[in-house]
């Protein structure tokens, strides 16, 4: 169990609170000393209040620990200490909605699944295809094979590819004509 360091009281406060004839616990909020005994005599319930709240042991005595912390921090504002308790449910509570909130947020922006793999027999003929392709296009004429990898490799369009290789239109569609047909014949050749 944490040690809970008590906090000194300002000396204005106590001041105040013996002119008013006020308990010196009703002025400076739940001592360090009711919430240790808090702690102690309620850590078990307030575990088991979470856990009807989140799923795994581990959130929830982060939760309960969490709750407890902020408590300690603001426990000048628990004037009455018997609603420290109820102040510490109420905690645990807002806590667990944050953590499921949280959760919730973060399935919501995982990226999606990634589509089915291709099988390795499909990578292979994948692969001799890309072979058989770049060993058809290597046999191409030199222009011809510009073009066309200008052209759908590139993804440029016609005029481009003309002003690219400083030619006319009419050649690059002559060109890229001649290189398909070429190719053509060269990948059913292959199979």
């Amino acid at each position: 169990m944490p040690v809970i360091a008590p906090m000194p009281a300002s000396r204005t406060s106590r001041v105040t609170s013996q002119r008013q004839g006020a308990d010196d616990t009703m002025a400076t909020g739940t001592t360090v000393d009711h919430l240790t005994e808090t702690y102690r005599a309620h850590y078990r319930s307030l575990l088991g209040l979470a856990a009807l709240l989140l799923d795994d042991t581990a959130s929830c005595e982060d939760v309960v620990q969490e709750a407890f912390i902020r408590v300690h921090s603001a426990r000048n504002r628990v004037r009455d200490p018997e609603k420290t308790l109820a102040y510490l449910r109420q905690t645990v509570v807002n806590l667990s909605r944050s953590a499921l909130r949280r959760r919730i947020l973060g399935l919501k922006l995982l990226s999606k699944p990634m589509p089915d793999m291709a099988s390795a027999e499909e990578g292979a003929y994948d692969q001799l295809e890309r072979d058989a392709l770049i060993k058809a296009m290597r046999g191409l004429q030199r222009r011809q094979r510009e073009v066309l990898v200008l052209r759908y490799f590139a993804d440029m369009t016609e005029a481009q590819v003309a002003e690219t290789l400083g030619v006319s239109l009419g050649s690059v569609k002559a060109y890229g004509s001649r290189g398909i047909a070429a190719l053509r014949v060269a990948m059913e050749a292959t199979k």
